[in-house]
């Protein structure tokens, strides 16, 4: 059975990118599983989804612990504990990152000797990363090598229909870019073992003890620890003000920003809090003049080192 896992955030396309190999992996001839799994469901916030594949009736069900090829469509999301990227893989497991950094860096970083590729970054600004995920899915189809270029054609076409015939066609485009990109490394994703019930081990609880509720039971009305998660880590475009265009009408981005990270000044200026602004871009569709713009957050990033520096 294969075992493949996606990775990536809210508004990549995860779900989608699962659904169109699953679909695929149909075409072949497949039995198939393909689901997601979300936590927060914002823009910008980690995903998963899952994709098992099988000649055979498949009774497994819930999340791939064990995964035969993982796929993360963004590398920032590797070093987010949350994000469980490399949760379960050995050195069966196939990695494919969306990168601009080689193989080897990182294989290094994650002390990986298992078979690693990188794809080009999905745009040089990655302004474009609603894409990443047929991108990702046409790499993976050639990984598995059991996928053929016109079933992937097929899944894609049936899976985007809905969304007109230019979306259909850019993201077929990248799609079997990647595909063709991967050919080198064909069928070097190997099928898992089937996992038996019968070597199922229990986990091992650990055994709290009980206190009185007085004690034990949670303040409801106490002070909230949002204010702790750096929900801005999920960020990958930054909202930027300028302020020379902004007209200080501060209750529309204010109001309609989802998670109150728009704090007003006395003199009624927005300020963005960019510890907890997880990039929704809803304050820059929002705003009336315009005086808000978006920037890729690595772009933004690198600005504020050199300022630093400076």
């Amino acid at each position: 059975m294969y075992r493949i896992r996606f990775h990536g955030r809210g508004g990549q396309g995860m779900k989608t990118a699962s659904r169109i190999l699953g679909t695929a992996f149909f075409l072949q001839g497949y039995e198939v599983q393909d689901a997601p799994r979300y936590g927060a469901e914002r823009r910008g916030a980690p995903i998963f989804a899952y994709v098992r594949a099988s000649k055979d009736p498949i009774n497994e069900r819930g999340i791939i612990s064990q995964p035969d090829l993982v796929i993360v469509a963004d590398d920032s999301l590797v070093p987010v504990p949350g994000a469980g990227v490399i949760s379960g893989i050995d050195a069966h497991t196939v990695l494919l990152i969306n990168s601009d950094e080689d193989p080897d860096t990182w294989k290094q970083r994650l002390n990986f000797n298992g078979s690693l590729f990188t794809l080009p970054v999905e745009t040089e600004a990655r302004a474009e990363l609603r894409f990443i995920g047929a991108t990702c899915t046409g790499a993976a189809a050639r990984l598995l090598g059991v996928i053929s270029r016109d079933a992937l054609t097929q899944a894609i076409r049936q899976e985007l229909a809905e969304l007109g015939d230019a979306i259909v066609e850019e993201n077929l485009s990248r799609a079997l870019s990647a595909f063709g990109l991967m050919e080198a490394h064909a069928g070097t994703v190997n099928a898992g073992s089937v996992v038996s019930a019968h070597d199922y081990q229990r986990p091992q609880w650990v055994d709290l003890p009980f206190d009185q509720a007085r004690i034990s039971a949670p303040a409801i009305h106490a002070a909230a620890t949002s204010i702790a998660v750096k929900t801005g880590l999920w960020r990958t475009m930054r909202p930027l003000i300028d302020y020379e265009h902004c007209n200080r009408c501060w209750w529309v981005c204010s109001t309609f920003c989802p998670d109150g990270a728009i704090n007003v000044d006395d003199e009624g200026y927005p300020h963005i809090d960019y510890d907890h602004c997880k990039g929704c871009m809803v304050c820059v569709a929002q705003c009336p003049p315009h005086a808000i713009a978006s920037i890729p957050e690595q772009d933004a990033q690198a600005a504020d080192n050199e300022e630093a520096r400076a």
